[in-house]
């Protein structure tokens, strides 16, 4: 490791840092705020057609939400690289990366394609029998399937976008998207300007178009003198041992971000068995959540771009020391989160359509929510920014989907099938399985483990 005395500041950390973790978290921050509240929007529009509508399009999304976190997870892993090349100077290294993660996307996607596309009802079932709710989830899936291919492109080129510290890109590119998509809903969903009433099938066009707008846009950006434009044998120039250490450490996010949103769903399949209401006061609390959460996460992104510079350029200290200095800041920023979803997202609840019993649930699961923002952000921070960097995935992997199948999943189904717990109480007992998440990785932090250089011996020779 080199030392970091010549740095600038006493603790070694550059005098810049702060205007650098500006830089790249904001723009992210934005976008995922962005994102979240015109998802939001979409959900309102929905929700006010029912509760069945709500849960409808809930349950129908947790196949997308599978597959984004299956690519994700992926391109996460391939992530560290990316960042590491990048502060290494080498951009052919990174225009490889950028290839095989568009290669293996594209498979994993077409896979949830036919899934999602020849067999929704089957995938509907895992979830729910309510026949009220089937035909609806089905219909919106099946129209909604073409997003899973148009991601298999989007999701890793605004990951090289943002590993290569170009954050505005993507933030002004999903802005467009998202409010297109808005727009469109309202259309679509309502009718409205001539155009036909569709209801949840309407939602389902207009996140589809989108999609495919923001694929397109781009395919267009990296072909067009941006830093990832390479010629094509660039993006395929793999040999043996790229692609062993890439697939090890991407294997391994891959396998986290799987089981970690298997999870999710399979607390959603407990949450639905609660009833329609239960299932849709969730929907809403939840989507609230992701508005005022995703500050807190962008601080994990950021993290795995900044240490992987530092880890690229072998200034491994220094990165040690940044990590200890983004965990203080992101558990602050994860305490100001809760605090505005707590005050903030009491009022916002009043724009869902939801029955007097729905709306009390909702409120009280904003309060759980609230409760252990700052742990999960922590987490977060962990898995995703600091272990990840240094290519620590095996260990993340196991220590976050651990807690989440060992001590969440079980305490799930006891809460919603056998005590029959409120929702909010339910949400309450699998949140108890950060507590041991964050004592594991805190260890694992303080062991400097994870602080690894991973492009050693994989340089291009330009």
């Amino acid at each position: 490791m080199q030392n970091i005395n010549k740095m600038g500041s006493p603790s070694g950390i550059p005098n810049d840092f702060y205007k650098k973790l500006i830089k790249i978290a904001a723009p992210i921050a934005v976008q995922g705020i962005i994102s979240s509240s015109l998802g939001l929007v979409d959900n309102i529009m929905v929700g006010s057609l029912g509760e069945e509508a709500l849960a409808a399009v809930g349950i129908a999304m947790q196949i997308f939400f599978v597959q984004y976190l299956f690519v994700f997870g992926f391109v996460s892993g391939c992530g560290t690289f990316v960042a590491q090349f990048y502060g290494a100077g080498d951009r052919r290294g990174v225009h490889k990366t950028l290839g095989f993660a568009i290669t293996v996307s594209l498979f994993i996607g077409l896979v949830f394609f036919v899934a999602a596309f020849f067999f929704p009802e089957r995938v509907i079932a895992l979830y729910t029998d309510d026949l009220s709710i089937v035909p609806l989830a089905s219909t919106y899936m099946r129209t909604g399937s073409w997003t899973i291919l148009f991601l298999g492109f989007s999701i890793p080129i605004e990951a090289a976008l943002r590993g290569t510290q170009q954050t505005t890109l993507p933030l002004y590119i999903s802005t467009f998207v998202f409010s297109l998509n808005t727009i469109l809903n309202y259309f679509l969903i309502y009718g409205k300007f001539g155009f036909p009433h569709l209801g949840v099938y309407g939602a389902a066009i207009a996140t589809v178009i989108a999609r495919f707008l923001e694929m397109l846009i781009l395919l267009i950006v990296i072909r067009r003198g941006n830093y990832l434009t390479g010629r094509f044998s660039e993006y395929f120039d793999w040999n043996k041992v790229f692609l062993k250490r890439v697939l090890n450490n991407a294997k391994s996010t891959t396998g986290n971000e799987l089981f970690w949103s298997l999870g999710q769903t399979v607390y959603v399949a407990a949450f639905a068995r609660l009833g329609v209401t239960a299932y849709a006061s969730f929907q809403a609390a939840n989507n609230i959540n992701g508005v005022f959460i995703f500050a807190g996460y962008s601080i994990g992104d950021a993290t795995l771009i900044l240490l992987g510079e530092y880890l690229g350029r072998r200034e491994n200290d220094l990165a040690e020391e940044i990590a200890k200095k983004v965990l203080k800041i992101g558990t602050v920023i994860g305490i100001i989160s809760a605090f505005g979803l707590y005050f903030i997202g009491k009022w916002m609840l009043q724009l869902f359509e939801l029955t007097d019993l729905g709306q009390t649930y909702s409120e009280r699961l904003l309060i759980v929510m609230a409760i252990i923002m700052a742990i999960k952000v922590y987490c977060t921070i962990l898995v995703t920014g600091i272990l990840r960097a240094g290519g620590d995935t095996r260990f993340a992997m196991l220590a976050e989907c651990g807690a989440v199948w060992l001590i969440g999943v079980p305490l799930a189904f006891i809460g919603a099938l056998t005590l029959q717990l409120p929702i909010y109480w339910v949400y309450a007992l699998i949140g108890t399985y950060n507590i041991v998440e964050a004592t594991i990785l805190t260890l694992r932090f303080k062991s400097k483990k994870w602080n690894k250089t991973m492009i050693i011996g994989l340089e291009s020779t330009n």
